[in-house]
């Protein structure tokens, strides 16, 4: 009976913490976020979309001097920009875009 109570407390345990880690994205996946986008506004396809999800990949996150956390603002405020979002209508979809994570 306590095994089985331990086990139970332990799986829970990780299974929390699991969650927390999957809910903030690393530098990384934030680039290859905003990477991905910009290949997708492009239309970019095959080779070419390679070619450039490459080169911005290797660009070096701290020359650009954006954190992630600009990197998602920056996101947010482009995807914004082409639904042509204003006013309370702007505000929601970037305190909701801001959430994601």
């Amino acid at each position: 009976m306590k095994l089985q109570l331990l086990m139970a407390t332990a799986l829970l345990s990780m299974t929390v913490a699991g969650y927390a880690g999957a809910a903030e994205k690393t530098a990384q996946q934030q680039k290859m976020t905003v990477c991905n986008q910009q290949a997708g506004e492009k239309s970019l396809k095959g080779g070419d979309r390679k070619s450039f999800m490459s080169s911005c990949l290797k660009k070096d996150s701290k020359a650009d001097g954006m954190t992630p956390q600009q990197l998602k603002m920056k996101t947010c405020n482009s995807q914004a920009g082409e639904k042509m979002l204003k006013g309370d209508a702007r505000k929601t979809f970037m305190s909701s875009c801001l959430k994601k994570s």
